[in-house]
């Protein structure tokens, strides 16, 4: 990956891609103009609108970094999640009519010329797009933003939208409908992109439960702060961007003294903060006679 080893924040990777494709706006459309090229222009204006994107990108960074507040006591987190559900919308509009545009070039049979200018216009847009991708995917990593894995495979399929273009510049003349193909390919391969990015956003909006390993290293730390067996159960997981909150049962003797069950709890709350960065709140039901219902 491009950039490997740099720190890329999520802020940084959102105005890189308005500048970048407001960049790339002024290069497309100039080509498309002193070309005559129809297709050129238009994907100008597709890669001005993907700047605002990255806007609601970085509207969903920005609100999701503020502090807990009165009326949102578990922070604004889920803002960048509503955003990458945005952005994975986009990407469903995008394929949608790039398979539409595609199947309409086979059927009404049509051809495009292009000259040098949009040539370069059109590698300048490849390697640039996906750079791009490599910035949102890096920041993504460092900061794990859904929200920026969509942009990157946003910029991502402008450059596969490049690299059809550039297939249909040198294949048009062999052979008619290749470009026509080759957009439908790529347009099913960013419907699959997005439908992932919008699954992904959804599941915690609408709520999860912890995954198993999540749950074996509660039950790790369980038997670390307490000797016998917890029985823990009711798993209830939360997530608010990098804040989430964990609610579960345990049980104890019902003779148990209320104040060694009071520091069982908050040793194992503490662990579970410290170690999985996971905000719990536990709740004890009690048993008698060994019996556990």
């Amino acid at each position: 990956m491009v950039f490997q080893n740099t720190r890329v924040s999520g802020k940084f990777a959102g105005y890189f891609s308005v500048l970048g494709n407001v960049f790339l706006f002024v290069i497309k459309i100039w080509a498309g103009i002193v070309t005559g090229s129809i297709a050129l222009v238009a994907d100008a204006w597709h890669t001005l609108s993907d700047s605002f994107s990255s806007i609601v990108l970085l509207a969903g960074i920005y609100i999701s970094n503020k502090p807990a507040d009165h009326e949102h006591p578990y922070g604004h987190g889920r803002a960048e999640v509503i955003a990458s559900l945005i952005l994975g919308m986009f990407l469903v509009l995008i394929s949608i009519n790039f398979f539409y545009q595609s199947v309409l070039t086979i059927l009404e049979r049509e051809t495009v010329q292009f000259g040098l200018f949009a040539i370069i216009a059109t590698c300048i847009s490849l390697v640039a797009k996906e750079i791009m991708a490599n910035v949102s995917f890096l920041a993504a990593k460092n900061e794990n933003y859904n929200s920026l894995r969509a942009d990157g495979w946003h910029h991502r399929s402008d450059a596969l939208t490049s690299g059809v273009i550039l297939f249909g510049i040198f294949l048009g003349n062999y052979i008619w409908w290749i470009d026509g193909a080759l957009g439908i390919l790529v347009s099913l391969i960013l419907l699959i992109l997005a439908y992932r990015i919008v699954r992904d956003s959804i599941s915690p909006l609408l709520g999860e439960k912890p995954d198993y390993q999540i749950i074996d290293k509660i039950h790790i730390i369980g038997r670390s702060v307490y000797s016998h067996d917890l029985y823990l159960h009711h798993f209830q997981m939360h997530r608010y961007g990098h804040h989430t909150e964990l609610t579960f049962h345990i049980k104890l003797p019902g003779n148990y003294r209320l104040e060694d069950a009071n520091k069982i709890t908050s040793e194992f709350i503490q662990r579970i903060k410290d170690e999985l960065n996971i905000f719990a709140t536990i709740y004890i039901d009690a048993y008698h006679n060994n019996e556990i219902n």
